[in-house]
């Protein structure tokens, strides 16, 4: 009964001879059947991973005035520029809000003002961050602004690129940009 195969056994080859129990295989066979191994290292020791590339900031994580003098306002002038609007003066200050019944808090505001100062817009910032609430005014033919507007309400995350394009869309909604 030992030329018997178990049922599980895998078969060899057909023309290889059959395996004797007690013999014992040479140093050469042995070395063959078993897969060579990669040396250990130390159990102390892990492979070096190499460094990650930290990524600079984002933009809107820079300081509060720094983003708005670098970025938003050199951002706002060029993208107005292509729409036809070229003697716009842009200021970015701390004042009093341009409505005087709302009090006399000063908030930062981005001021602008073009054809000869007769149109003129401000958003305002209620803190020195983006995300924070923020407001919007414009007034025509030299007037004071008389309403305030909430500006930006339903973004979660604001960025440069989501407050030049809704700065656009507010301006063109008063049909200052393009004429329907």
């Amino acid at each position: 009964m030992s030329d018997e195969t178990t049922p599980n056994a895998p078969e060899t080859e057909a023309s290889a001879p059959a395996p004797n129990p007690e013999a014992k295989p040479d140093a050469a066979e042995a070395s063959a059947q078993k897969p060579a191994r990669a040396p250990k290292a130390d159990a102390g020791e892990k492979p070096a991973k190499p460094p990650k590339k930290e990524k600079p900031p984002a933009l809107e994580d820079k300081p509060f005035p720094e983003f708005i003098e670098q970025h938003f306002l050199p951002g706002l002038k060029q993208t107005l520029a292509k729409v036809g609007i070229s003697d716009l003066d842009l200021k970015f200050e701390k004042r009093k809000l341009p409505i005087a019944a709302l009090g006399d808090d000063e908030c930062w505001q981005v001021i602008g003002h073009w054809q000869g100062g007769q149109r003129q817009f401000n958003i305002i910032f209620s803190k020195e961050d983006i995300q924070a609430p923020k407001f919007f005014t414009c007034a025509d033919n030299g007037a004071q602004p008389t309403l305030i507007e909430s500006f930006m309400i339903d973004e979660r995350k604001v960025n440069l690129d989501l407050l030049l394009l809704y700065t656009v869309q507010r301006l063109n909604g008063q049909k200052w940009l393009v004429m329907n």
